[in-house]
């Protein structure tokens, strides 16, 4: 035990629906996130950092297990059942090297498996038109930060933030510092499509202020929570540095996916695989071992954080990962990881697909609530927004990327002797009556309430995996 007192302690701040594009330190025009810029200053920042898997259960299971939606059997939302047994997560690695460990804000998910202590604070709407989610985390994580750092072991917490999460409703004054405008204009025209999407509308007239009729005021409440959660995470900082265990704690913040804010249809949510849902951000302080004020341009992705943590603590194990250590971008080994590779989602739809530097292809594995096309051909160069679908102008480079990407699946399937996951999710969405046959019943069935119906949706499965266990 001597020995395991002389790692360091391990912070992963995650955060949920988190736009790195959204953020000042990652270049976007507006100041959003002011604390984790000077963080960024003095750690190490990865510009093209990957979700490969949405949402949040396949996310957080690639990113504490070091393994792809192969191994860890993970895909969707609401996954059934426990996270298989043929992988361990980082919190059951770094138990058995000695170290404490705490999640905060992910009880009973499944991909948060192996922590010895779970905390919870409140993070969705409770019918208030404000909610502090970020100082809520803090009033949870901050004395725990205390208790552990006085124990004598290491210790790996994460925290899971939800201020980027619908429902965007940051204190005062977040809610106007990127708002000037009038959000009642009857002149404007911009949330009426969004008020007309019937699968999302009662959720959104919830925490949408009725009569609210320009997108960007929308917009606007989602920096003003990145701001928000910015200056909480200030707090979680200093408190390290009271501790007097900051140059002794990696830090990590880290997303689970983006989110669709005005794009593709996908109003205000995280569905899809689309650049703005399969771009995270990803910064690490650490001065004993990374560089201060470096930003790393290779590609990397989510399976890589939990090799890179453990590199990082000095911790060996004989766990197998898909991932890759991010040190060997760090020192110069190498320049950039997967340059393609395989992307899926089965939040609101099934789809999954194929992504190179120039290239995204999108393929329907059944009907989508949105209407949109079987498959999907964007030129990621031409077009980084994803707006014009070249799906019949290049089939011959459609044809091209749907067999890597078969070819992709067939031997991750062969190597582990399993059926790609995303093709055994018969009933993802929890409504009992199996694949949609049409967007249309896609349409007419799948359907968010207020904002306890989002949080019980999320819970589902949990729900399913404890009665089964009585």
């Amino acid at each position: 035990m001597a020995a395991s007192r002389k790692k360091p302690n391990i912070l992963l701040i995650a955060v949920d629906s988190l736009l790195s594009t959204h953020m000042s330190c990652y270049g976007y025009p507006k100041l959003t996130s002011p604390h984790l810029d000077e963080f960024a200053k003095s750690a190490t920042l990865f510009e093209n950092t990957f979700c490969p898997h949405v949402p949040t259960t396949s996310a957080y299971a690639s990113m504490l297990t070091g393994r792809d939606c192969f191994g860890t059997e993970v895909v969707a939302l609401r996954h059934k059942g426990p996270l298989t047994d043929k992988v361990r997560t980082l919190a059951e690695i770094l138990r058995d090297n000695g170290y404490a460990s705490t999640c905060v804000g992910f009880t009973g998910n499944s991909s948060s498996r192996g922590f010895d202590n779970y905390l919870d604070y409140e993070a969705w709407e409770t019918g208030a038109a404000y909610l502090p989610k970020a100082q809520s985390l803090n009033n949870v994580a901050l004395p725990e930060l205390e208790r552990l750092s006085k124990s004598g072991q290491p210790w790996f917490v994460m925290l899971r933030h939800m201020d980027p999460h619908s429902p965007y409703l940051p204190p005062e004054p977040f809610n106007r510092i990127f708002y000037q405008g009038d959000e009642f204009d009857p002149a404007n025209k911009s949330m009426d499509p969004v008020y007309a999407f019937k699968p999302f509308r009662d959720y959104f007239m919830h925490w949408i202020p009725p009569g609210v009729t320009d997108k960007d005021y929308v917009i606007a409440q989602y920096d003003g929570a990145i701001a928000y959660m910015d200056a909480c995470i200030q707090g979680i900082f200093e408190k390290l540095e009271t501790l007097g265990v900051a140059d002794d704690t990696i830090v990590a913040l880290n997303g689970d996916h983006g989110e669709t804010l005005y794009d593709h249809e996908c109003w205000f949510d995280h569905h899809g695989t689309y650049d703005v849902t399969l771009r995270v951000p990803l910064i690490i302080r650490y001065a004993k071992k990374l560089p201060a004020g470096r930003r790393i341009a290779g590609y990397n992705q989510h399976k890589d954080l939990a090799p890179t943590l453990l590199e990082l603590a000095g911790v060996k194990t004989k766990d197998k990962f898909d991932g890759t250590s991010l040190i060997k971008l760090v020192n110069g080994k190498a320049t950039s990881f997967e340059s393609e590779f395989y992307i899926t989602e089965c939040t609101w739809m099934r789809k999954h697909g194929w992504r190179t530097p120039q290239w995204k292809l999108i393929v329907a594995l059944e009907p989508d609530f949105h209407f949109k096309p079987p498959v999907e051909l964007y030129d990621l160069v031409k077009d980084p927004d994803e707006n014009v679908n070249l799906v019949h102008r290049h089939p011959d480079i459609v044809a091209a990327l749907t067999a890597r990407m078969e070819a992709f699946i067939a031997k991750r399937e062969k190597a582990l002797g399993i059926t790609n996951p995303m093709l055994t999710q018969d009933d993802w969405h929890g409504y009992g009556c199996g694949p949609f046959t049409s967007s249309r019943q896609a349409y007419d069935t799948l359907h968010i309430g207020d904002a306890a119906a989002a949080r019980k949706l999320q819970a589902r499965s949990r729900a399913k995996k404890k009665k089964k266990k009585k």
